[in-house]
């Protein structure tokens, strides 16, 4: 999902990468730090094949009472062009308006030509913030992100 715009790097490997990783998303959905917080899966049959993270904007120049954020779209490659994720992405922007958001917004790796094609024809664009992160915290790994956004209130 990952491998095609993040450099190998970027994913750390062995036993404790794995068990840090693991009690980060197990803290983080069983106390998540805001009620409006939401992890939404998409479902073939009795299988994940995708999920959603949504919730209020944490930017600097957002307002968290009016901005909402699709902060995580994943979707397994081999169920792509099957309907799951514009369910899945259509169910996010519901769940943002049904939080009272009427803005959201959303990061992408800059390079990510896949997901910002898929966006775009849901009606997302570019609102000119760009940020550069550092995955391993010593500045080796590098990855440019877009933020995209759209109103809710459509």
């Amino acid at each position: 999902m990952y491998a095609d715009v993040l450099p190998p790097e970027a994913f750390p490997t062995g036993p404790e990468a794995l068990d840090a990783a693991t009690r980060t998303w197990e803290q983080s959905l069983a106390r998540p730090t805001d009620a409006r917080q939401r992890v939404l899966v998409a479902l073939e049959r009795n299988r994940v094949v995708g999920f959603a993270l949504t919730g209020p904007a944490t930017d600097p120049d957002c307002d968290p009472v009016a901005d909402g954020e699709l902060s995580e779209v994943v979707l397994d490659p081999d169920e792509r062009r099957q309907g799951h994720g514009s369910r899945l992405l259509q169910a996010a922007v519901d769940t943002l308006r049904a939080d009272r958001f009427e803005r959201a917004v959303t990061w992408l790796v800059s390079s990510d030509d896949a997901l910002r094609g898929f966006l775009d024809g849901a009606g997302w664009a570019p609102d000119g913030a760009h940020r550069e992160l550092d995955l391993d915290g010593a500045g080796t790994v590098r990855v440019k992100q877009v933020r995209l956004h759209t109103d809710l209130r459509q």
